[in-house]
C-alpha cells in the first residue's frame, strides 16, 4: 500500500527582511541583512544593543485594531500570517471542512513582553490593576487559537514548544497527522517576537549573544572564525500542507512535498549539543530514513547555523555524520545570518525559505563568512546566490534541552 503524499500549497512569512515571503525571498538572495540597532526598547545597559526586528508590520491591515490589543504580537504576527497563507494558497475554510482543518504552530517563548509589563503595573500599582487579557495574551499557544478564531479552523488546535526547533517540530507534527489521516489540511509553521529586556538580559546571561554593536550586519557569522554569537530576531513563517487528494480536488497550486521527518533528542546538557552531533544526525537520518531518499540525493541543507561556535561546529561533525563523503559536496546556507535568530519561529521561516529554494532552483547565500572556522570545512554558500537544480532540501533546527528536528522537502515534480 503506497503511503499518502503530503504537499505544500501556500506560504507566508514576516520577518526582518519584509513582512511578505516574497520581498524577504527577494533580500534574502540579495544577500541583505535585517539587523539593525534595536529600536523596541531602551537597551542601555544592555551587552547586546542590535537585534533583527520586524519593521513595517501593520497589524490593523490583518484584523480589527480592537482585536490588536487583546493579543501579543506573537500572535499578530501568526494571525497575519495566516491569512497572507490562506490568500497565497486561494483557499478559504469551507465551513463542512473546518473540522477537517488543523492549526499546528510552534512558539517557544510566547508573550513574554505581557509578563514584564505586568509584572511592572502588580509592582506599581497592584493587582487588581492586572488585564482580564494578560493571561490569554501570554500563553503560547494563543498564537494557534487565535489563528484558529480568524480562520474558522476546528481540527487539531496545538502549539509545539520546543525551544528554537518549536517551528519545524509543528511541521513535522502537522504532517505526521495527515499522513496518519487525523486530518486533510494543516496551518503549521512557527511565531515569535521575544524582543524584550528580559530575553536580552537572560541570553547575555548565557554568553549567547553577539556584542559586535557597532556592526550590526556584521554580526551574524554563521561557520564564521570571528562569530561572538548569535542575533536575536523575530518574526513568522507559516505552510499550508494538504493530502495530494485535497490539494488536487480542488486544483489548488503544488509549491513542493514533504517527504520526511525526523525528531531526536541529544540526552546531554540544557544548553549545550552534544558535541560528537550524534543527536543532530539522529534527527537528520530519521527524515532521510522515512522518505526512503539516499544521503547523496539531498542537493541542499538549510541549516540551523546559529552563529555560536557549539552549534556550528556540532552541525558540522552531524551532517559529515550522516552524509559521509557526499558531505562536502552538498550546498549549505545560514540563513540566520541575515534573518538572526528567529527562535521557536526560525523553523517556519526557514522551511518556506527552503520550499522557495525548490520552487525557484536558487539557493541563498551566507553573508559574512569572510574567514571560516577550520573546523567548518564544507560547502558553505558564500559567493552570493546560487543557481542550481536542486530536488531535495533537508532543514535542520535544534533547540536547548538537546532537541532536534530535521524536516526533507522535495520538488513536486507531479
Amino acid at each position: 500500500m503506497s503511503r499518502k503524499k503530503i504537499v505544500v500549497t501556500g506560504l507566508s512569512a514576516v520577518t526582518p527582511l519584509g513582512v511578505t515571503a516574497q520581498t524577504s525571498w527577494e533580500r534574502l538572495i540579495q544577500g541583505v541583512s535585517g539587523i539593525a540597532p534595536l529600536t523596541r526598547f531602551d537597551c542601555q545597559d544592555h551587552a547586546t544593543k542590535i537585534a533583527a526586528e520586524v519593521k513595517g508590520f501593520e497589524p490593523e491591515k490583518y484584523m480589527p485594531a480592537k482585536q490588536t490589543r487583546r493579543m501579543e504580537l506573537f500572535a499578530q504576527f501568526a494571525v497575519a500570517g495566516a491569512k497572507m497563507l490562506l490568500e497565497d494558497a486561494r483557499w478559504t475554510i469551507p465551513a463542512d471542512r473546518a473540522h477537517r482543518t488543523a492549526v499546528i504552530i510552534g512558539c517557544g517563548i510566547g508573550g513574554l513582553d505581557a509578563l514584564e509589563r505586568s509584572q511592572t503595573t502588580m509592582l506599581k500599582s497592584g493587582p487588581r490593576k492586572i488585564s482580564a487579557f494578560f493571561i490569554p495574551s501570554l500563553i503560547s499557544n494563543m498564537a494557534a487559537g487565535q489563528v484558529s478564531i480568524f480562520t474558522g479552523a476546528k481540527g487539531n488546535n496545538l502549539v509545539t514548544t520546543s525551544a528554537c526547533a518549536s517551528g519545524l517540530h509543528s511541521i513535522g507534527t502537522a504532517f505526521s497527522e495527515l499522513l496518519l489521516g487525523r486530518t486533510d489540511v494543516a496551518i503549521c509553521g512557527g511565531t515569535e517576537a521575544s524582543l524584550t529586556p528580559l530575553a536580552m538580559a537572560g541570553f547575555n546571561a548565557l554568553k549567547a549573544l553577539s556584542t559586535r554593536n557597532d556592526e550590526p550586519q556584521l554580526a551574524s557569522r554563521p561557520f564564521e572564525n570571528n562569530r561572538d554569537g548569535f542575533i536575536m530576531g523575530e518574526g513568522c513563517g507559516l505552510l499550508l500542507l494538504e493530502t495530494l487528494e485535497h490539494a488536487q480536488a480542488r486544483g489548488a497550486t503544488i509549491l513542493a512535498e514533504v517527504v520526511g521527518y525526523g525528531a531526536s533528542g541529544d540526552a546531554y546538557h540544557i544548553t549545550a549539543p552534544e558535541e560528537n552531533g550524534e543527536g543532530m544526525s539522529l534527527a537528520m537520518q530519521a527524515a532521510l530514513d522515512e522518505a526512503g531518499v539516499a544521503p547523496g540525493d539531498v542537493d541542499h541543507i538549510n541549516a540551523h547555523g546559529t552563529s555560536t561556535k557549539l552549534n556550528d561546529i556540532t552541525e558540522t561533525k552531524a551532517i559529515k555524520r550522516v552524509f559521509g563523503k557526499h558531505a562536502a559536496s552538498i550546498p549549505i546556507t545560514g540563513n540566520k545570518s541575515m534573518i538572526g535568530h528567529l527562535l521557536g519561529a526560525a523553523g517556519g521561516v526557514e522551511s518556506v525559505f527552503s520550499i522557495l529554494t525548490l520552487h525557484h532552483g536558487i539557493i541563498p547565500g551566507t553573508i559574512n563568512m569572510v574567514d571560516p572556522d577550520p573546523e567548518c570545512d564544507l560547502d558553505y554558500v558564500t559567493d552570493g546566490s546560487r543557481k542550481a537544480d536542486v530536488n531535495y532540501v533537508l532543514c535542520n533546527s535544534f533547540g536547548f534541552g538537546g532537541t532536534n528536528a530535521a524536516i526533507l522537502y522535495k520538488r513536486w515534480d507531479g
